[in-house]
């Protein structure tokens, strides 16, 4: 059997992270926490005995890894977690909860969370509208947008 799924390297707070994203979606749970042995002080790293060093966690039902590795690489926008949702009451939702207690807005419905993980937010209307006749007026004002509207991308299908 092989097992996969996407590691995301924190310096701290995954415990945090963890909790903030199993609150999300449905389908979500921590699976498994591998701490620092009460044995090993000080750990590598300068972790402490009992630390979390690895969160095991589904996500809307895809696995992820935290990896509580120290400062060496940070997050970026080079790798993101898409969230496709209906409606905009779920997209407000979700990016009132990403962007909460320093996260911030960035562009065509990405966010970063206040870990600096990057995410994007993106109703399932878009895709549908995206394939319709007037899919140019659909992106060019997605491209304005922060937060996706769907009643904006809705209006700019309709011309």
């Amino acid at each position: 059997m092989t097992d996969v799924r996407t590691v995301l390297w924190f310096d701290g707070r995954i415990e945090e992270a963890a909790e903030l994203y199993v609150s999300l979606l449905p389908g979500s749970a921590v699976t498994d926490v591998m701490r620092i042995p009460e044995d090993e002080n000080p750990w590598p790293g300068g972790m402490a005995a009992g630390e979390a060093l690895t969160i095991d966690l589904t996500i809307g039902g895809a696995p992820f890894q935290l990896l509580n590795g120290g400062p060496q690489f940070r997050q970026s926008e080079a790798v993101s977690i898409a969230l496709t949702v209906d409606g905009q009451a779920e997209v407000d939702r979700l990016w009132d909860a990403l962007v909460a207690d320093g996260g911030e807005e960035s562009m065509c419905g990405w966010c970063r969370d206040r870990f600096g993980v990057s995410w994007q937010v993106i109703p399932k209307q878009l895709g549908e509208l995206m394939q319709g006749p007037r899919s140019k007026d659909v992106t060019r004002a997605m491209l304005e947008m922060r937060k996706l509207d769907v009643a904006a991308l809705e209006a700019a299908a309709r011309g």
